[in-house]
């Protein structure tokens, strides 16, 4: 009998440290579920910053220019070897077998030498322009996350190129918010940059 309220009493101590573990989980569970709805979370659709942020049109826009313009010099010399590998077929039967091989390894080597060119001219531009928007990748992350700071928001997710947010509803996107703010920054260096070269 003793033996038996002892397990009754065991197992009623077991039941009521379960019941404890269990309230405290749903406890926890609540609380972590409060804390989540709190949570101010947004989401910036990465492709679209870049297309809209002028700082990066800027950027994109310089670079073409120098590619145009270096690759224009490197173009007249590529036509003039077109021309003058032409004009090779044709006189290669007048001028004979020595000229024609003399002549031949000359263009091969101009070649070359244009296709060398070419590939040193873009990966020159490739390493320029890839420093430069590295450069402004870091200081969009660093705005990104100071803004959030500022504006009381517990993450900020990145969508597009990059995606890490497979769905979020329109209400929580920030892109525009943030291209704006963005734009206003930069437009405001440059207002103070050519301030400083008017004082010069």
């Amino acid at each position: 009998m003793i033996h038996q309220k002892r397990t009754i009493y065991n197992m009623s101590k077991k039941a009521l440290l379960i019941i404890a573990i269990a309230v405290s989980v749903v406890a926890c569970n609540k609380t972590t579920t409060n804390q989540v709805k709190e949570a101010k979370t947004a989401y910036i659709d990465t492709s679209e910053l870049m297309k809209q942020y002028t700082e990066a049109k800027d950027l994109e826009a310089k670079y073409k220019a120098q590619s145009e313009e270096k690759g224009r010099q490197l173009e007249a010399e590529i036509n003039r070897f077109k021309q003058d590998a032409a004009n090779f077929q044709s006189q290669a039967q007048a001028n004979g077998q020595e000229w024609a091989q003399k002549r031949g390894a000359e263009l091969q080597k101009r070649e070359q030498q244009l296709g060398y060119a070419q590939q040193q001219l873009a990966q020159q531009l490739q390493q320029e322009s890839g420093k430069e928007m590295d450069s402004l990748v870091s200081g969009v992350k660093k705005f990104i996350k100071d803004y959030g700071k500022k504006n009381g928001y517990a993450y900020i997710y990145g969508t597009g190129d990059a995606a890490s947010v497979l769905y979020a509803e329109d209400k929580y996107d920030i892109t525009k918010e943030i291209i704006k703010a963005l734009n206003d920054r930069y437009k405001s260096e440059e207002k103070a940059e050519e301030k400083k070269e008017e004082k010069k």
